[in-house]
């Protein structure tokens, strides 16, 4: 079967950490793909933003602010997004923090504020998000990881835990919910260039050793990964279940 110019035409989609870096693109490629989007996040205007960009390309989008480390604000803010959407279909869990320091320097608070956002937050997201596509019959629910899930990365041990810990959670979720048509899979990147990252990889020196690395010869751009999450997000992939797609050019193979 040909892949159609607009595989997700007529879904309803929801994805967090909307507002900025590679959620705000992973939100345009669906919204290109033929989804309706709720656009979630914390900060209300730069959602207000894009929403604006988005509808005058001719997208429908919705805008759902809230914080996915409260779980009580998570559901009742996706509920209402459902309701705006009329559905929903497929669910991008991106909302995350990446940070780094060596391991015997990291503090209580350096656990607990990356755990709240990266795995407390996505496992609620997609609970919310879950109970709607359980009782619907289908569902995509793609979770953002990181080749850190995969491998170790030097001063990021508290991060690299936390995106083991999605690798591990996703297969669980895919597990309880395959029976009633839902898919629950990751898609795990490596060094993705983002207004976020381009203080780090605009040097050079640090540019160098990254791309030494990934046998691409290069870094990953934010259509990269929204090409694995939208075919991951499609009624294409169904037999794809629990798994975690690495989007890194080859640095995990080694």
């Amino acid at each position: 079967m040909m892949a159609t110019a607009a595989p997700l035409q007529g879904s309803r989609a929801l994805v967090t950490g909307a507002s900025r870096g590679i959620g705000r693109g992973l939100a345009r490629s669906l919204a290109e793909a033929g989804a309706t989007v709720a656009l979630c996040g914390r900060d209300e205007d730069l959602l207000r933003s894009l929403e604006g960009e988005l509808a005058a390309d001719g997208h429908t989008v919705v805008v759902a602010a809230f914080d996915v480390t409260n779980p009580d604000a998570t559901s009742a803010a996706i509920d209402r997004a459902v309701a705006s959407l009329g559905g929903l279909d497929i669910c991008v869990v991106n909302a995350g923090l990446g940070d780094n320091q060596p391991a015997l320097e990291v503090t209580e608070d350096d656990w607990d504020r990356m755990m709240a956002v990266n795995l407390k937050g996505a496992f609620f997201t997609c609970q919310a998000a879950g109970r709607h596509m359980v009782s619907n019959g289908y569902g995509r629910i793609v979770v953002m990881s990181s080749q850190a899930g995969i491998v170790g990365i030097r001063d990021h041990a508290v991060y690299t835990t936390s995106k083991g810990g999605i690798n591990a959670m996703i297969k669980v979720l895919a597990l309880e919910w395959a029976p009633h048509g839902v898919t629950v899979n990751a898609v795990a990147p490596t060094f993705v260039y983002t207004p976020g990252t381009a203080e780090r990889l605009d040097d050079p020196d640090y540019l160098k050793a990254v791309v030494e690395r990934i046998p691409a010869g290069r870094v990953a751009t934010i259509d990269d990964v929204a090409s694995a999450v939208v075919y991951l997000a499609s009624p294409g992939s169904g037999m794809v279940n629990g798994t975690v797609l690495p989007v890194d050019g080859g640095w995990t193979a080694q």
